[in-house]
């Protein structure tokens, strides 16, 4: 079981120049559960997120992990507790899916101290994971959208943190493989008691899979708590803007989102 740390913010305020986009939101991530961030496009999820991994400065306020401004963190050591994966990364030219994968291993690897065993283990393991081991001597540039968002995924399960932030991560993919990404994702929390932070554009989904939701509106946190507990008609409509019902999801028992059209009212 994976170590249990506290990633917590106080009154956060970031953005890109002058333009603030998270405007004073105090949060403190549920350690060992997994918290899905929902909103309306450019509402400031992925920047919220962006900033809590240190991606982006804030303007004022503090992003602390274990009582520590992550600002006054070595990135090395950071990089051994908190892993990211941003929304669209980039691959060096002509790299094999291996080699990438690998690179999740850098913060492991100490002044002088050869590639290991575990090393080797811990690339293995996330590329059987994300069902990519056929995959492992192909170039990175060769494969489809769906394909290399699965090596992203693996090189942050092999990084091994307790803490995994994702922005994203069913992006490219088609609905068979979202689900097996946030299967994948909930396994890992299970078994490793891994913190997972991850922002997602399908409300159902991350209705279904998330213990936490986490609405923002305007850079803002509009509401969060336990999907049963917030989800309401009036909820999704200040958060999306959108006429909608609840019911019951068949499949998780969860609240269910539909929405309602200007041309589907009865």
């Amino acid at each position: 079981m994976t170590a249990q740390h506290l990633l917590t913010t106080e009154s956060l305020v970031s953005g890109y120049g002058s333009r603030t986009i998270v405007d004073g939101v105090d949060l403190e991530l549920p350690a060992g559960r997994i918290t899905a961030i929902v909103g309306a496009n450019a509402c400031g999820k992925s920047t919220l997120l962006k900033t809590i991994s240190r991606l982006i400065t804030p303007t004022s306020g503090a992003v602390v992990l274990d009582g520590r401004k992550i600002s006054e963190i070595h990135t090395k050591e950071l990089a051994r507790t908190l892993g990211l994966l941003p929304q669209q990364p980039i691959a060096p030219e002509g790299i094999a899916v291996a080699d990438l994968v690998g690179r999740g291993r850098h913060p492991h690897q100490k002044l002088f101290r050869s590639w290991t065993a575990d090393d080797d283990r811990a690339v293995a393991e996330a590329l059987e994971a994300t069902g990519i081991t056929d995959l492992a001597d192909r170039s990175v540039d060769e494969l489809s959208g769906g394909q290399r968002q699965r090596v992203w995924i693996a090189m942050a399960l092999a990084q091994e943190t307790d803490i995994l932030l994702l922005d994203e991560p069913t992006t490219f993919l088609d609905v068979a493989h979202q689900i097996e990404v946030l299967d994948l994702l909930t396994d890992l929390n299970r078994r490793r008691g891994t913190t997972v932070v991850m922002v997602l554009h399908d409300l159902n989904l991350a209705i279904r899979y998330a213990d936490t939701l986490l609405a923002v509106k305007n850079g803002r946190v509009h509401a969060v708590g336990v999907p049963e507990e917030i989800v309401s008609p009036i909820l999704i409509e200040e958060v999306f803007g959108m006429a909608n019902q609840i019911t019951t999801d068949p499949v998780s028992g969860k609240p269910m989102v539909t929405p309602i059209g200007r041309h589907h009212v009865r």
